[in-house]
């Protein structure tokens, strides 16, 4: 062996020998320098804990939660004070109410005492009037007398009761309307053209501001 064969060999085995040559080529085989692979392997701003876990709850959104339905079901005490307040208020609104029906039918009574007093206080003249005419002496009062005194009655007794709305119902040769009249008989007619027309008045009806106070009582043709 040469001399320079003899260093070549040597200078070999040390390269084989120096562990400095193993890391470096554990770096080229990789692919990355030795920094970034340990950069890689262990980041110190990365901390594990602060990742969310899936599944599982926070535990501040979880007391929030917890303290909502706290204050969403109310006690029993709570329950009881809301039924009374609320039983109270019931009791109230009744007592008004019938306060307020029983000032209202007051109120109705009084105005419909007013208006028969009303009422009456027209009638009262002619009341007068038809008593002196009872009051006339039948030996010094003449017939023509009495009679002239009665449709005087008569007359202020039918203005009186048009004032306070009152109206007669005398149909007499007018159609038959069972809605105002009552038929008492029935009379042959002599034509088609008198068939259900009003024979005979025996008694007057009355109305009193569009409600019927009592019917006519009359006699009918039928054909």
């Amino acid at each position: 062996m040469t001399p320079s064969e003899h260093d070549a060999t040597g200078q070999a085995a040390e390269a084989e020998s120096d562990p400095r040559n193993d890391t470096a080529a554990t770096g080229d085989e990789a692919g990355a320098p030795p920094e970034e692979a340990a950069a890689g392997a262990a980041d110190p701003e990365t901390d594990p804990s602060d990742e969310f876990v899936e599944g599982e709850a926070d535990p501040e959104l979880a007391d929030a939660s917890s303290d909502n339905r706290e204050r969403a079901a109310p006690t029993n005490e709570e329950l009881r004070v809301e039924r009374d307040q609320a039983r109270d208020r019931h009791l109230r609104l009744a007592a008004d109410f019938d306060n307020y029906r029983k000032r209202t039918e007051d109120r109705l009574r009084q105005r419909w005492d007013r208006a028969q007093a009303d009422l009456l206080s027209r009638m009262l003249e002619p009341l007068d009037d038809l008593l002196r005419v009872t009051a006339l002496e039948p030996e010094s009062a003449s017939v023509e007398a009495i009679v002239e005194g009665v449709d005087l009655v008569e007359r202020k007794f039918f203005r009186v009761l048009e004032e306070a709305g009152v109206k007669v119902v005398d149909p007499a040769g007018e159609e038959f309307d069972p809605n105002t009249m009552e038929a008492m008989m029935r009379v042959p007619a002599g034509s088609e053209e008198e068939d259900d027309m009003v024979e005979r008045v025996f008694q007057r009806g009355y109305t009193f501001k569009g409600l019927l106070v009592r019917p006519a009582r009359v006699s009918v043709y039928k054909a």
